[in-house]
């Protein structure tokens, strides 16, 4: 008897596309510049993707940028979250949330 087993139902992972990556590892790259940000983690869960950057690699993020895809039709799936889990701001647009980071880059630049 040739017996066929039941198909498997996968559970995918939420992760940062190219043009996400894009545009968070630009900011990535000019926080890095400005002696802000050391090091970053990249993690791809069942419900949410997370970006975390960190000024020293031991220590608990500066910021996590999410994605979760199941808020898109509701209060926008991007979201950045501040070290004592504050939410900064959210939305439906990636540049538009992370202008809240630039804001932050612009004052360190100017000290």
């Amino acid at each position: 008897m040739n017996m066929q087993n039941p198909p498997r139902v996968t559970e995918q992972q939420v992760s940062f596309d190219r043009r996400e990556l894009s545009v968070i590892l630009s900011l990535y790259g000019r926080m890095v510049a400005a002696g802000e940000w050391r090091d970053y983690g990249i993690s791809c869960l069942r419900n949410s993707a997370v970006f975390s950057v960190f000024r020293r690699t031991a220590e608990t993020p500066l910021y996590r940028i999410e994605k979760h895809p199941h808020l898109r039709n509701r209060q926008g799936m991007y979201a950045v979250i501040s070290m004592d889990g504050q939410i900064l701001k959210r939305g439906h647009d990636l540049v538009q949330v992370l202008k809240v980071l630039e804001r932050r880059l612009l004052r360190v630049i100017g000290e």
